[in-house]
């Protein structure tokens, strides 16, 4: 593939088009800035999309004169350039310089981030899906060069390996769900947080999570931490600094969690490459509860944008209940917080995702977060049971495996000892068919 629409840092113009206003730049300015690049002017247009360039043909020989002014390595376009637009732009602009859409710049900007293998695998697939139709178009305009096909089809080579990274893929998504399942039977509850990028997540993560720095409340120690949960989790302010999926442990009235800060999401991506994510989007569908963390400093029109974009993933992937998380709420005085939160609900009547209440919170300063709390405890799945086993040594093992797994208050008698056990409805089943088989029934 043609490595001119891959940033390298230096000097670029941005370019953006919007059919009913002026563009915004500031959010494809903070992606060039994530991408290691400096922005050093911009071109933008209200219009209709231009089949040829997108921008109109006038605007384009703007931008390709304002690139020549400023001496820019490359130009990112906010939107998606289709294979021939990227083709013309790219003849259009001074030779040399790179040009990257807003697609292939967020693929970009995951695949420096990326450090496990499921991330790798993910980013890979959904950059090759996103270059293929490029490459089919290429292919196309070659089918007459002998030359060309003497070293093999790129399409056909593009196509095998998709093949070999869903395949890989599909592995890695296997074991992570028996992963799951494994932490299910242990007695815990699977919380996610998704959102779109920047909206406090990871400081909410950490937030919530049971004393990251000094062991965990449970009685878990440094030495005998869960395999799966991540040594520190960052708080940077900047676009996609959580690459990679983490997970905390947390307690809640005695339930223990483990909550899971999935990577954050970005408007206007195509769903074929959301859904290229699919191993995170896994963590989104297997959680119990979902927390949707909002950037309620947003302005309002953005964040209606950023609501409807989190609740379009959610709707697709969340199977259990999703709770609105409108954060950032300490910047707000008390009428644009009123604001922000009318804002949210409307969205949210609109949506087909089972929705709770929005809960207001700042996850910097802790405001809200017992409200935050006491709403996943009412959603989490929940049963109970009143359980009677015989006083007898083989009880014991029985009662520390239920204190590992639920909440459990156990009355002793001279002869029996009843329980009053709480938790998720699988493990409470279980400890009913082990206190049966206590009594021999």
């Amino acid at each position: 593939m043609n490595r001119r629409d891959r940033l390298e840092g230096g000097d670029v113009i941005v370019a953006a088009r919007d059919a009913d206003a002026t563009p915004d730049t500031t959010e494809i300015r903070r992606l060039a800035e994530a991408a290691g690049s400096d922005v050093v002017g911009e071109v933008t247009q209200r219009r209709t999309e231009d089949l040829r360039y997108n921008l109109g043909e006038g605007k384009a020989s703007e931008l390709a004169r304002v690139v020549t002014d400023c001496d820019a390595d490359a130009v990112v376009f906010d939107g998606e350039l289709s294979p021939g637009q990227y083709a013309d732009l790219l003849e259009l602009l001074p030779p040399g310089t790179t040009l990257a859409d807003r697609y292939r710049l967020v693929l970009d900007i995951f695949a420096d981030g990326a450090g496990s293998t499921a991330a790798t695998t993910q980013v890979r697939l959904a950059t090759l899906r996103y270059e293929l139709p490029r490459l089919e178009r290429m292919e196309g305009e070659a089918a007459l060069n002998r030359a060309f096909f003497e070293k093999g089809s790129p399409v056909l080579d593009a196509e095998r390996r998709i093949d070999a990274l869903e395949s890989k893929l599909d592995e890695l998504v296997d074991a992570a769900a028996a992963r799951r399942e494994r932490r299910r039977e242990e007695g815990f509850d699977l919380v996610a947080l998704a959102g779109y990028t920047n909206a406090g997540k990871s400081t909410l993560l950490r937030r919530l999570a049971d004393d990251l720095d000094a062991g965990h409340a449970d009685g878990d120690t440094a030495g005998d931490r869960h395999a799966d949960l991540a040594e520190s989790v960052s708080v940077e302010d900047r676009l996609f600094e959580t690459l990679e999926t983490t997970t905390r442990r947390a307690t809640v009235d005695g339930r223990r969690l483990l909550l899971t800060d999935t990577v954050g999401l970005v408007a206007d991506l195509p769903h074929d490459l959301v859904r290229s994510f699919s191993a995170t989007l896994d963590e989104i569908a297997a959680s119990d509860v979902v927390l949707a963390v909002l950037d309620a400093s947003a302005d309002e029109g953005c964040l209606r944008r950023r609501v409807e974009t989190t609740i379009d993933v959610l709707a697709g992937d969340a199977s259990g209940p999703v709770i609105p998380v409108v954060n950032k709420v300490d910047r707000l005085d008390e009428d644009a917080r009123s604001t922000a939160m009318a804002a949210v609900e409307d969205v949210l009547a609109d949506s087909d995702v089972e929705g709770r209440e929005p809960v207001p919170v700042s996850s910097l300063h802790g405001d809200g977060i017992e409200d935050l709390r006491a709403a996943v405890l009412e959603a989490l799945p929940a049963a109970t049971a009143s359980l009677t086993v015989p006083n007898a040594g083989e009880t014991q093992s029985f009662l520390s495996w239920l204190h590992e797994r639920v909440d459990a208050e156990v009355t002793y008698g001279a002869e029996t000892v009843a329980i009053e056990v709480s938790g998720r409805p699988s493990v409470v089943s279980e400890a009913e068919r082990r206190a049966a088989a206590l009594r021999g029934e």
